[in-house]
């Protein structure tokens, strides 16, 4: 077990909850949200404006943090709905640019412009969050290129003592993710992964991982679409254990666009499993049906539904978080 410098400690500790299980809701989709709003109005991606993208975003938060431990958002959206969040509900603010480098191959991770963790923790951070796309078994250069960008960003995290999640999501660059033949790979994907980025060189704090399984192509689960089965519900679990006895971290689960329901499914699985998972940052999957709410009829419209079917979304999820273990058993000397 690694030991932690006082500042880290006390910015993993403003994320979660006195137990120690980080209840996060996610609300930094910056491209994903964009395309999705303006495909509910029916206009082009740019119509969008920065101002709906703040709006709707500070609805959100506004609605939602109160259930919640800790909020996760971007710096070009997010920081009025930073300034919106319940009192006492930490802060962890995005340090990638939305999407990736699509003029080579690889999904190459990009920084945000005229930003840094210096400026994060100005804006009153808690922590850094960095998103990479990954695939253990990718071209080993472009692999290489992406542990060298992570090392970079976990030593300017440790410079200015800011603790620092990585998210990793996992890809097949040469076929479809949400096919039954990518389902049977995720497992040994997210497992990897979950080693590679343990490794104290990172200076990863926090591992923010995908669900090793796809239950819509799990057997046996109320998400099991049919017809054809990556594994069956047993199998799964023993897919849960192997990812988490990889991880040299605490570990959280994020919920990767997967509907509500499926979502909590994954996390009752886990439960059953016996995965030492230390919480969630959930997004979509908690508000994702406000987008058309939004689009159609407006902010006031949106808050409305938040405080009806949003709060029962997050509320839900966090009862099924009662069997989430405090991040704080990862770490030497991490009191409350």
């Amino acid at each position: 077990m690694t030991q932690l410098s006082e500042g880290k400690l006390k910015g993993i500790n403003a994320v979660a909850d006195e137990k120690g299980v980080i209840r996060a809701a996610a609300m930094d989709q910056r491209g994903s949200l964009q395309k999705a709003l303006a495909k509910e109005k029916n206009v082009e991606t740019k119509a969008i404006t920065p101002g709906m993208m703040a709006e709707f975003k500070t609805a959100v938060i506004g609605i939602l943090s109160p259930y919640a431990s800790g909020v996760l958002l971007d710096p070009e959206y997010g920081l009025e709905a930073a300034r919106k969040r319940k009192p006492g509900v930490g802060l962890l603010l995005a340090y990638e640019q939305s999407g990736y480098d699509n003029t080579s191959p690889g999904r190459i991770p990009l920084l945000l412009r005229n930003w840094t963790v210096r400026q994060s923790k100005e804006a009153g951070a808690n922590c850094i969050k960095l998103l990479i796309y990954y695939n253990p078994f990718d071209d080993p250069a472009i692999n290489t290129y992406k542990k060298v960008f992570v090392e970079r960003i976990g030593a300017e995290c440790a410079y200015h003592d800011m603790p620092f999640f990585l998210e990793f999501v996992g890809y097949d660059p040469n076929g479809d993710e949400k096919s039954v033949a990518y389902a049977r790979k995720k497992p040994e994907i997210v497992t990897e992964s979950m080693r590679e980025f343990s490794r104290d060189i990172y200076s990863v704090d926090v591992l923010k991982v995908e669900i090793p399984v796809d239950l819509q192509f799990t057997s046996g689960t109320r998400s099991f679409k049919g017809p054809e089965a990556a594994y069956s519900r047993e199998e799964a679990k023993q897919f849960y254990l192997k990812a988490a006895e990889a991880a040299r971290r605490p570990f959280i689960y994020l919920s990767a666009g997967v509907s509500d329901a499926q979502f909590r499914e994954s996390i009752e699985l886990a439960i059953e499993a016996g995965s030492n998972f230390s919480g969630v940052l959930c997004g979509r999957a908690t508000w994702k049906e406000g987008i058309p709410v939004y689009a159609k009829h407006g902010v006031k419209a949106l808050e409305d539904w938040l405080a009806d079917r949003g709060v029962s979304n997050i509320q839900a999820l966090n009862k099924c978080l009662t069997g989430a273990r405090s991040w704080r058993e990862n770490y030497r000397h991490a009191a409350a």
